[in-house]
């Protein structure tokens, strides 16, 4: 059986997967990269890039290229209807890039991987992670590819294998948490009443929706729906966008790509466990509710470069204790706002639902409250 040798392990070569392996390449660490998948997917989830991730990827290289590829959105509304109950201008923010970036996920990775391209690595596909065991030295893991199986020993190995992580299972890390039950996604293009310049998040008593523009005259739609069709149609998002966005206006003419997924809210219990390490959606998940989900899990991932390099230049797991503290720590207040975000938004009854619009509303003219929540979407806060 084939052996190799390396510094680190990363398994999963997702947003998070391929931005720890960057910055890794930066520092001159050696690594393998593998991915269960024969070829990256075509089709994605997240779609923002808020601008404190932004700066993180500025310092990948990739930033630049990002943006000259997405649009730049300024504004986030939570509207009930045509009401808009709280608006956020993220170009108030004095900061070096003041918007949030719409840009879906596969091309974020094809950008990715192709600046690890540049520094000379490839991710080896499709490699799936059998097992592993932990050594004097590290890990002994054991992995399935076209070849047939091999061995990586490594110093350490990182979980970015999403939330169903064999890493994270392996170290039996408990992620214990609960479910938002199942959403609606698609991609369309539609006769849309409200400016391209906005993501709008629109509360009703039957879950949220989110509708955000993208390049091409497209447009992202994600709903929290009961029982969500595993493939909507046209005449699906056509009537949650009826029963849910503005009155009229709203007309899709083409569903371009559409699924459904769960949504759940876990941490897991620790982010480090000896020669092991968690990031990304391996360590944490959370509703979809004000776009967290993979700018969290690319800031975790800046983070965990420099703090693996840390740790191998000066032989000590100090910088990956730190990362473990700061990054659960970080990814714990993401999920209590996501979670207070998403009830608050899925408030039933008319007396209920009247003083909570009435209270966002008058915190909408506070500027001091504006700006607050524009920092904590653009990963500030």
């Amino acid at each position: 059986m084939d052996r190799i040798s390396t510094r680190v392990l990363i398994v999963g070569a997702g947003p998070a997967g391929l931005a720890t392996a960057i910055g890794l390449a930066q520092q001159g660490v050696d690594f393998v990269i593998v991915d269960a998948l024969g070829a990256a997917q075509n089709t994605s989830r997240a779609a923002v890039v808020h601008s404190a991730t932004l700066d993180s990827l500025r310092a990948l290289g990739v930033a630049d290229r990002m943006i000259a590829q997405g649009i730049k959105v300024p504004f986030f509304r939570v509207r009930e209807r045509d009401a808009v109950l709280f608006q956020t201008d993220f170009s108030v923010l004095e900061v070096p890039m003041p918007f949030a970036l719409m840009i879906p996920q596969d091309e974020t990775e094809a950008i990715m991987t192709a600046r690890l391209a540049e520094l000379g690595h490839e991710v080896r596909r499709p490699v799936r992670l059998t097992g592993y065991a932990r050594t004097a030295q590290g890990v002994l893991a054991t992995c399935e590819g076209e070849g047939g199986p091999f061995v990586v020993e490594a110093r350490y190995i990182v979980g970015a294998d999403g939330e169903k992580s064999a890493v994270r299972a392996g170290a039996g890390i408990g992620f214990p948490g609960d479910t938002y039950g199942s959403f609606v996604l698609a991609d369309v293009r539609m006769d849309w009443p409200i400016e391209r310049t906005e993501v709008s998040l629109f509360f009703a008593g039957a879950g949220t929706l989110v509708v955000a523009p993208m390049s091409n005259d497209r447009y992202r739609v994600v709903a929290q729906e009961a029982n969500a069709p595993p493939e909507p149609s046209l005449g699906d998002v056509q009537r949650i966008l009826d029963e849910r966005g503005p009155r009229g206006g709203a007309r899709v003419r083409e569903v371009l790509w559409g699924s459904r997924f769960q949504v759940h809210h876990k941490i897991a219990d620790r982010l480090h466990d000896g020669p092991v390490v968690l990031v990304g959606d391996a360590a944490h998940v959370h509703s979809p509710a004000g776009g967290q989900g993979m700018n969290l899990g690319l800031r975790d991932a800046a983070a965990l470069a420099r703090a693996l390099g840390d740790a191998l230049g000066q032989g000590t797991d100090a910088p990956l204790a730190a990362y473990a503290r700061e990054r659960r720590a970080a990814a714990a207040r993401v999920l209590r706002m996501t979670d207070r975000l998403t009830r608050v938004a899925t408030r039933t009854g008319g007396p209920v639902r009247w003083i909570r619009n009435r209270l966002i509303s008058v915190a909408s003219h506070v500027p001091a409250l504006r700006r607050a929540a524009a920092r904590t979407l653009a990963g500030f806060g």
